[in-house]
């Protein structure tokens, strides 16, 4: 055989095998990609994503839209080519599997948590707005969740009004753990509790949540956590939260979104529905950001896949939480702005400024 076909030979079926090793060998790594944005403004699968009834509304215009990032599944077993494809692509970033799916977690243990933190975003996106609108809303220590075979699995119900716990009033949902935790394990708590049935029944009716009683639970050791150390610590097995009554009925509806980083947008959407002046002066604005009750906004998880997002879907302007700025500044999409924001009232302002036209003064981002 000529040496040059020989050679040819040999360079093909190196050039096979590669490609076979490439398709072939798994790499623990998972991809992050734009995914869709949704005008909290507008309809989603023919429903308002904001939906008000019980107080006077006004007409929007513009968009404003919540931006998402695609990642793929726990399940899903990357090769080599495509790792190295995802590298090498603008619009995709390659991470280790771990960062989206830590200590072992499946898919669907990590929905389920994104589901949680979704809910618990519009439940906050409510208060903030109606909080910088001035709009007074009750809330209340509630039991969230009851761990499974837990001490206070039958006892405690999710939805049930916390109201003291061994006679020491609770105002914040952080007030039960300390409390539980005062005991050794083994020892026992009395919960003063509102049922959740009567609980819901108050906030049909717009009052407060009447006819507590008192359970006594035994606490139990915390179990041990990995890589943490060893500790005595009393817990009982629910976990706190805050539910709020409202004045009126906001409904927030989007399915397939999962996670808590369209807080900010949500509430920027339901002071624009709320108020005369339309927010976004027919402007395209995007944004992403936590919130909590207080409007304060914090960061978030894929900024540079939310930019690419938002810019593809026609945006001109992005709210960035602050401390994802310096991660925007050092690559932003051509034409479009970033703008910075640390609360809702910062927000709204940097809003009204883009709608005025004094776009000169918002502030902005930069990789410093």
């Amino acid at each position: 055989m000529p040496r040059r076909t020989a050679t040819m030979l040999a360079s093909t079926l190196v050039l096979i095998a590669l490609l076979c090793a490439g398709v072939l060998i798994k790499v623990p790594y998972s991809e992050m990609s734009p995914g869709p944005t949704v005008n909290t403004l507008g309809d989603a699968r023919g429903e308002p994503v904001l939906h008000i009834s019980g107080r006077k509304t006004y007409p929007t215009s513009g968009h404003l839209n919540m931006t998402t990032v695609r990642v793929t599944g726990a399940e899903y077993n990357m090769n080599i080519a495509e790792a190295v494809y995802g590298w090498l692509a603008h619009d995709s970033v390659i991470v280790p599997h771990d960062t989206l799916y830590p200590d072992g977690k499946t898919e669907e243990q990590s929905t389920q948590e994104n589901a949680e933190e979704f809910s618990q975003s519009q439940e906050s996106a409510k208060v903030a707005a109606l909080e910088e609108l001035g709009v007074p809303v009750s809330s209340r220590v509630v039991v969230s969740t009851v761990v499974k075979d837990s001490p206070a699995q039958g006892k405690l119900h999710a939805g049930d009004v916390i109201k003291a716990v061994d006679g020491t009033a609770v105002k914040e949902p952080g007030d039960v753990a300390e409390l539980v935790t005062e005991h050794k394990p083994g020892q026992d708590v009395t919960f003063t509790v509102v049922p959740a049935k009567e609980a819901a029944a108050a906030e049909k009716a717009g009052r407060e949540p009447e006819g507590s009683e008192k359970v006594t639970i035994t606490t139990e050791k915390a179990p041990a956590v990995k890589n943490a150390p060893e500790e005595n610590r009393a817990i009982v097995g629910i976990r706190a939260g805050l539910d709020h009554t409202f004045p009126f009925e906001i409904d927030i509806k989007l399915a397939d979104v999962g996670g808590p980083s369209a807080g900010l947008m949500f509430s920027l959407g339901i002071i624009d529905k709320l108020t005369p002046d339309k927010l976004t002066g027919g402007k395209f604005i995007a944004g992403t950001g936590t919130i909590d009750d207080a409007g304060k906004v914090g960061p978030i998880g894929g900024i540079n896949m939310k930019l690419v997002g938002a810019r593809d879907a026609g945006a001109r302007y992005f709210l960035t939480p602050d401390d994802n700025c310096a991660a925007a500044a050092s690559d932003t999409p051509s034409g479009l702005t970033l703008v910075r924001v640390k609360t809702l009232s910062d927000a709204k302002k940097s809003m009204e400024m883009i709608r005025d036209g004094k776009t000169a003064a918002l502030p902005s981002c930069s990789t410093g």
